[in-house]
């Protein structure tokens, strides 16, 4: 039977060594206050010490003094299992220097983990994953030099196939943010942005004994329609009510609360992106790479669109009157509208649908999206690529394995180089004015993020397309296919690449 708690009391339910999940998405829908709670209470007892956070999309803050970062860092977690650490500032940090046991799956992967052991069964098979880092013949997921457990992740054959095998530790604490709770304790999200892996978690948490904590914005006497009702009380043991401060109506936009037509998109974006944009810098490389790629869509297209450069096709796609005949998804949930982006990553401006992320990796796995345009840290001469690893930075992969596992047509959307690059485009003709000086084109990838040949096996379409040229998968690695005017094949293109490609008739765009 559920109880209504103060934070401190709610904390207290969590004892040294449990195994925490949590339902956040990067930096949204995530219980802040409860996170914080947990760090006073580590501070002024040493307790709860030696957890284990397990979370398909991560729980940061996009702020190292906020949420969990505190007690991370201070050393009251011995272990993450995370799909991504990019809003955890200081915490993907540490994960460089051995602080604590860090593990990186994809984050589908761990979302239909956590959905199998919600149903009593020991882990979830996915072809997601061969071949790639995680893939326990390659690297594993273990990120750091400690960590070294081989139970998550496990190669498998059935029927004469090969699967890998993706197990987590029981979890005996949910941690969940919601909208709000009824008498009777159920727990409506009609304010959140996603639902997430949140009734997934739960099961599995009562399931293996365990305690379930709510953080939601208020208590109210009527209770939601059932539809809309996510968590069940009956699954549900402490209940944390905190005001939430008053935000802008741009938030409001993703909430799904009212209805936003085509036609206003684009200005409830606009008001978004003032308000949760990490950088704020024209690039006229991602511009050039933006308008290119777009020319992809076809209408009618199931699309996913990934964080950075890529953000820019869905601008183009718009401009050349394709973005209202495509549907967009996120990998959070959501189907149909704009997905937003920055520090609301996950969340979506007018989306038709926003449903379990377990669902959403369905769709992915199987093959439902047409199309998909990610960026990259590198290349290599065999078309693999490393998205989630840079020079002594992590962030991690993500929904990006997943993404590009089984989609028809992958573009991914990156420069030839990078630090110092600088381009001008003078009415389509473009000018390398600066040269990067760390090439994006590299003999072998530090850490396969995705797979050219699983890619080919698949019979998936692979393009790259820079600020120069577009490159296009083929049997023997890369074929160049496409050089922008003004630039000098030789001196721009064939100089600069550390290994041969095939040549195709250049077409000039």
């Amino acid at each position: 039977m559920f109880k209504i708690m103060t934070k401190e009391d709610a904390i207290e339910l969590i004892n040294d060594g449990d195994v925490i999940a949590l339902n956040s998405f990067l930096g949204i829908d995530n219980p802040i206050e409860l996170h914080e709670a947990l760090y006073e209470r580590y501070k002024r007892t040493g307790s709860p010490k030696k957890l284990t956070m397990i979370s398909s999309a991560g729980f940061g803050a996009w702020d190292e003094d906020r949420a969990a970062e505190g007690y991370i860092r201070e050393g009251a977690v011995d272990r993450i299992i995370c799909g991504h650490f990019g809003a955890m500032y200081s915490t993907k940090k540490l994960v460089l220097e051995d602080k604590f046991e860090a593990y990186n799956l994809p984050l589908g992967c761990i979302s239909h983990a956590i959905r199998a052991q919600a149903g009593g069964i020991p882990g979830a098979l996915s072809k997601v994953g061969l071949d790639i880092f995680c893939d326990p013949r390659k690297e594993g997921p273990g990120i750091n030099n400690i960590s070294n457990d081989t139970s998550l992740v496990e190669k498998v054959e059935i029927d004469g196939e090969d699967f890998l095998f993706y197990k987590l530790p029981k979890m005996n604490v949910a941690i969940i943010k919601g909208t709000a709770a009824d008498k009777k304790g159920n727990i409506s999200f009609e304010d959140m942005y996603t639902a997430g892996d949140a009734l997934s978690i739960c099961q599995a948490v009562k399931a293996n004994g365990g305690k379930v904590i709510v953080q939601v914005d208020r208590l109210v006497v009527k209770p939601s329609r059932p539809h809309n009702t996510i968590i069940p009380g009956c699954l549900v043991d402490a209940i944390v009510e905190i005001k939430p401060e008053p935000r802008h109506a741009a938030y409001e936009s993703l909430t799904g609360s009212f209805e936003i037509p085509y036609s206003q998109w684009q200005d409830w974006s606009e008001m978004l992106e003032k308000r949760t944009k990490t950088k704020n810098v024209v690039n006229t490389s991602a511009e050039i790479i933006g308008k290119r790629a777009a020319m992809e869509l076809t209408e009618g297209d199931i699309v996913n669109i990934g964080v950075g450069i890529p953000e820019t096709v869905s601008k183009y796609a718009r401009e050349n009157g394709m973005l209202d005949k495509i549907t967009l998804t996120v990998e959070a949930g959501g189907v149909g509208g704009f997905p937003a982006s920055g520090k609301v990553f996950g969340a979506v401006i007018g989306a038709d649908s926003i449903y379990n992320m377990a669902n959403q990796f369905d769709l992915y796995n199987n093959g439902g999206l047409d199309i998909c345009f990610m960026g990259g840290i590198e290349v290599d001469r065999h078309g693999n690529v490393n998205a989630h690893r840079g020079p002594g930075a992590f962030a991690g992969i993500g929904g990006f394995a997943n993404i590009t596992a089984k989609t028809s047509t992958v573009v991914f959307c990156l420069t030839f180089n990078t630090k110092g690059l600088n381009v001008e485009d003078n009415d389509g003709s473009i000018l390398i004015k600066n040269e990067g000086h760390i090439p994006k084109f590299v003999d072998e990838v530090k850490s396969i993020s995705f797979s050219a040949k699983r890619a080919k096996e698949n019979g998936q379409r692979v393009i790259y397309v820079t600020e120069r040229c577009v490159f296009e998968l083929v049997d023997n690695g890369l074929k160049l296919v496409e050089v922008y005017p003004g630039i000098d094949v030789e001196r721009d293109i064939f100089s600069r690449l550390p290994f041969d490609v095939e040549v195709d008739e250049l077409i000039e765009i």
